[in-house]
């Protein structure tokens, strides 16, 4: 799901192979979640790669301070 969800959003991400695992489990139990609770039961691929875009969109906002759109899209996070 990591790799998928690195697919869906562009740009540059210099992050390492565990980091992108991280990621696709980490999306795969918040799209769970999230689909536990808008559908009562559990959500499949869908709601995983949902959950795995969503967790490395605000990675993006919060840790490396990017937009989605934009200038600051493009750019290489500080510190790589």
């Amino acid at each position: 799901m990591g790799g998928l969800a690195r697919l869906a959003l562009p740009g540059p991400d210099p992050m390492p192979w565990y980091a992108t695992v991280g990621l696709g489990i980490g999306g795969s139990a918040l799209g769970g979640i999230i689909a536990r609770i808008l559908i009562g039961t559990a959500g499949g691929f869908i709601f995983a790669f949902l959950g795995a875009v969503l967790l490395l969109y605000l990675y993006r906002r919060f840790v490396q301070h990017r937009g989605l759109t934009g200038p600051s899209a493009r750019r290489v996070p500080p510190g790589v």
